[in-house]
């Protein structure tokens, strides 16, 4: 056991020497929005904006290429899809929700919203959006043949569910009053039905004639896509770059870029990449900041968001038939073995190895940015502590019976854990094998899943198929601007990816949704009910909630960053000399 822990020491110390080579914020899957304060890039006053041009936005791993935001899963995807496509509602500093499609107006018994769509916004392929294409998608996502995870921004319309069950042609709660309005009327009262619907309408005429079974794998959907936003594809080359090109109908008003690049760069090349001006702006690593600061054309950007790390734990598979997730894995059931597992990591000596301390300890999967975060005196802290983490598994009945080393299982079975981890800068390497060592100390042997880091699309593959070897998990969030974590942590949420089923769990949960919960201070009461039980269960291990941070080039302005994110209005990103 000491010679693991020097292990780790030096392997920390090995790691610190590669972090100028490393970089970057990491996150495994992306779900729509985030949260946080805001910051207006100050708009040079010395220098004047210079029409057109086109800047590229760097971002460190490849897109999988899937451009309609219905079949996405991967960040980078969204980060492309962010530059072409707009919602039917958007996402303010405040986190309030606004406009921006449609309008709507809310009947007296708070089930049915009527939506009234803006006239005259366009497709990139010259049609007029209507209506009828946000219908389009909300019945796509609710077609049984339908194989993208956005199932669940649908499920709360009335009918949808029928439709999803072969037991419907179309969903019974969406009317077409004429093409620009369009009545929704959810199965029950919630406080965040709104902030739950899809909001993206999809391309009505583009995809006529596709099956829906084939959409996602589809030439529309992949190689040719059609968008509302600012920018338009105009070429994609795989794993290499996407070049975006202005759209000048674009509902708003014609962009002051002529075109924007999303191009695939090296972390460890990126400094040289701002300094040469070959990207303008990149979501970035904590690493990177000490080398880009150092750079006088590029200005760093740091901001809280609703992003965070966290351990994952399997507890059983999905039900694809069913779309439920079943509890039928043990290995984690131990209560004292969870809690074991997270007093045994050292995670502010893990923030500031491998985070450059651009990190908070989070005890918690609901950010301090949201309203509803539970107090940290309300929570188990679970510092670091070897010895509280040994006398846990003692307790559970983890003991070395045959001298290895190792704690056998309660009934005196072999016990390991196989650690999964997607592959990245060399910092991803180091932190893995910190996690790996960290139980390795407390005598859970732990072995790296695969032998290797797993490809980062890959390993949401694996994910998404519960695959065996993925037994414990890193993993990444970000949150939607609501601050309802049942995507994540639902029962039968698709990205419940432990597939972690708990009676009080989904109890908590929906009680927050209920009618009682438009008292906001009822509302907040329940989600740190829901936390403190979070806490003291672990189905999963929280880690650390991650700052956002971002590098950009001085020459870059109008860049409006908030925990949304950096995209919002990139139709007024422009350039100054």
């Amino acid at each position: 056991m000491k010679k693991t822990k020097t292990l780790w020491s030096l392997l920390l110390m090995l790691v610190m020497a590669l972090f100028l080579a490393a970089c970057n914020n990491d996150s495994s899957k992306t779900d729509d929005k985030d949260t946080g304060k805001d910051t207006e890039t100050p708009v040079t006053t010395t220098t004047d904006a210079k029409e057109g041009g086109v800047v590229t936005f760097g971002t460190d791993q490849a897109p999988e290429g899937v451009f309609d935001p219905a079949f996405a899963g991967s960040i980078v995807d969204a980060y492309i899809q962010n530059f072409m496509m707009d919602g039917v509602y958007d996402v303010n500093d405040e986190l309030e929700y606004i406009p921006n499609l449609a309008k709507w107006d809310i009947s007296e018994d708070k089930l049915t919203y009527t939506f009234n769509f803006e006239k005259g916004v366009k497709w990139h392929n010259g049609d007029e959006l209507t209506g009828e294409d946000w219908v389009f998608a909300l019945e796509t996502l609710a077609d049984p043949d339908y194989d993208g995870p956005r199932f669940n921004y649908v499920e709360g319309v009335k009918g949808a569910e029928d439709k999803k069950a072969g037991k419907a042609d179309t969903i019974s709660g969406i009317e077409v009053v004429d093409p620009y309005t369009i009545k929704v009327t959810f199965k029950e009262v919630k406080i965040n039905n709104l902030e739950s619907i899809w909001q993206y309408p999809m391309p009505k005429k583009h995809y006529e004639g596709i099956a829906v079974k084939d959409l996602s794998e589809s030439k529309q959907v992949r190689e040719t896509p059609v968008g509302n936003g600012p920018f338009k594809v105009k070429k994609v080359v795989d794993g290499e770059y996407s070049e975006l090109e202005r759209f000048d109908d674009y509902w708003k008003g014609k962009p002051a870029l002529d075109g924007i690049i999303v191009k695939v760069i090296d972390p460890s090349l990126a400094a040289g990449a701002f300094q040469n001006g070959e990207i303008d702006i990149m979501d970035i690593r904590p690493q990177s900041v000490k080398e880009l600061s150092a750079l006088s054309n590029v200005r760093i950007e740091e901001t809280t968001g609703v992003s965070y790390s966290y351990i994952g734990l399997r507890f059983g598979h999905r039900d694809q038939a069913t779309l439920k997730n079943v509890a039928d894995f043990d290995k984690f059931n131990s209560k004292e073995l969870r809690q074991a597992l997270l007093y045994a990591l050292n995670r502010p000596a893990m923030i500031d190895a491998f985070l450059e301390g651009k990190a908070e300890v989070a005890n918690t999967v609901i950010p301090v940015t949201f309203w509803t975060a539970a107090d940290a005196s309300d929570l188990n802290a679970y510092d670091f502590n070897v010895d509280k983490a040994k006398e846990l598994l003692k307790t559970a009945g983890y003991v070395d019976k045959d001298g290895d080393g190792f704690v056998e299982d309660p009934q005196g079975q072999p016990f390991k854990i196989s650690f999964g981890h997607y592959a990245g800068p060399a910092a991803f390497e180091g932190r893995s094998q910190a996690i790996i060592q960290s139980w390795n100390d407390i005598g859970v042997k732990t072995e790296l899943a695969t032998g290797s880091l797993v490809e980062f699309n890959l390993y949401n593959e694996m994910k998404d198929n519960d695959d065996a070897a993925l037994e414990a998990f890193f993993g990444s969030w970000s949150m939607g601007s609501d601050p309802d974590p049942s995507g994540l942590w639902a029962n039968d949420a698709e990205w419940n990816y432990g597939r972690y089923v708990d009676e009080q769990n989904d109890k908590l949960l929906k009680e927050a949704l209920s009618e009682a919960a438009f008292d906001k201070d009822y509302r907040k009461k329940v989600y740190v009910d829901w936390q403190k039980y979070f806490n003291e269960e672990l189905p999963a291990l929280p880690l650390w909630e991650n700052l956002d941070l971002y590098g950009i080039n001085n020459r870059l302005q109008g860049v409006h960053i908030n925990a949304v994110g950096f995209q919002t209005d990139v139709y007024k990103w422009h350039i100054v000399e």
